[in-house]
């Protein structure tokens, strides 16, 4: 999709802090962290939400949840949040699928 944000990160047009990559998966960090440990978990596939990666059926959200995992591993921490936000209305701004993993500092409810 060539206007969408995450598109243009997974094709190389825009920089990224990138932290691991999968052949179907590029984590990066966030450009505003709302931990000390915030990173985007995304398909290469352009999908527009959770639901659409579930649909899938092809095992890519096992795939985001897994590379999730490994992020949390990587940055030394054991306790992390995995947000998926699906919609305006619960915080969806780019309409990419995208997981967030945050942690780093004790998570609170409700997040903030």
């Amino acid at each position: 999709m060539p206007d969408c944000l995450f598109c243009k990160i997974v094709a190389g047009d825009l920089p990224t802090d990138r932290v691991l990559e999968s052949e179907r998966t590029i984590a990066f960090r966030d450009i505003s962290p709302q931990a000390p440990v915030h990173v985007l978990v995304i398909p290469r596939q352009h999908l527009p939400d959770v639901a659409a990666v579930a649909q899938a059926g092809d095992g890519l959200l096992d795939e985001l949840v897994a590379q999730a995992r490994q992020v949390a591993a990587d940055a030394g921490i054991a306790d992390y949040r995995l947000v998926f936000n699906t919609g305006a209305g619960a915080g969806q701004s780019v309409w990419h699928a995208h997981a967030h993993v945050l942690g780093g500092r004790p998570m609170t409810w409700p997040p903030g």
